[in-house]
């Protein structure tokens, strides 16, 4: 199976501190693969060089065999690179509907000249957002719920929203940042579920960083384990729970011996 992303040797500093250190990385294309570790392991600063937010001081994120390092995120978003975040970021004064025709911004065509005269491609590219729109919201179990004000919804449905969100620009990889945090174990579930379908049905190559490790030992097809910005295991469920490293970063020394990461 073909990598989508890889990360070769990517090193990001923030003044003396080593956030991520000589990271590498494959994700399979069509694969559900996760990034675990203890907070302030480097997990969402790789995923902010990924998506261009931060420019690492050394080695290359390469895209669909291309290196993407350095290019602005607006330029990554259109090769196909969506993302969300560990904390919710809706535009929470906009409808549900609104929220995702902003994540469609990549693929419209129509001028700013366009939108003032209004003009026929104007009306019809604006019609067709709205279709599509309305077509994610049924999507992510959110039918009918385009009228109302983002900051209005329940939270398990705004982190569905900011998927249909990161959906609208068409993604071959989508990033998920921990969209489990604050769940209940019965919207995990749910959660948990739906992203497996979003591969399946819609084929895209998800990467998430997650802590809820119920969800990780469920969906992962492959884990990569990040503690102090180093790469310290790599493996399925199975060989991830029970690696002595792995449950010394989560637990502290001494935890590894006769114990495992559990699946429940």
């Amino acid at each position: 199976m073909s990598s989508i992303l890889e990360s070769r040797s990517l090193t990001k500093k923030f003044g003396g501190l080593l956030a991520v250190n000589d990271f590498s990385l494959e994700v399979p294309e069509g694969s559900i693969s996760c990034i675990i570790g203890p907070n302030g392991a480097g997990k969402t600063t790789f995923f902010n060089c990924v998506v261009g937010f931060y420019l690492p001081e050394e080695g290359e994120i390469i895209f669909n065999g291309k290196p993407i390092q350095g290019m602005p995120p607006y330029k990554i978003t259109g090769l196909g690179i969506s993302r969300t975040y560990q904390n919710i970021r809706l535009f929470s004064n906009m409808t549900a509907i609104e929220n995702i025709i902003v994540g469609q911004h990549a693929h419209t065509k129509a001028t700013m000249i366009d939108a003032v005269l209004h003009t026929p491609k104007n009306r019809k590219e604006e019609k067709e957002s709205v279709t599509e729109a309305q077509r994610l919201l049924e999507f992510v179990g959110l039918s009918g719920e385009g009228d109302i004000l983002a900051r209005n919804l329940p939270y398990g449905a705004q982190r569905r929203l900011e998927i249909a969100r990161a959906l609208a620009n068409k993604p071959k990889l989508l990033l998920l940042d921990e969209p489990t945090a604050g769940m209940n174990p019965y919207e995990s579930a749910e959660l948990t579920s739906f992203i497996k379908r979003l591969r399946d049905e819609l084929g895209t190559t998800i990467l998430l960083i997650e802590h809820d490790m119920r969800v990780v030992m469920k969906i992962s097809e492959q884990i990569t384990v990040l503690d102090y910005g180093s790469k310290i295991a790599e493996g399925n469920a199975k060989e991830i729970q029970s690696n002595p490293k792995v449950i010394e970063a989560y637990l502290g020394r001494g935890a590894a011996s006769g114990l495992s990461l559990s699946r429940d």
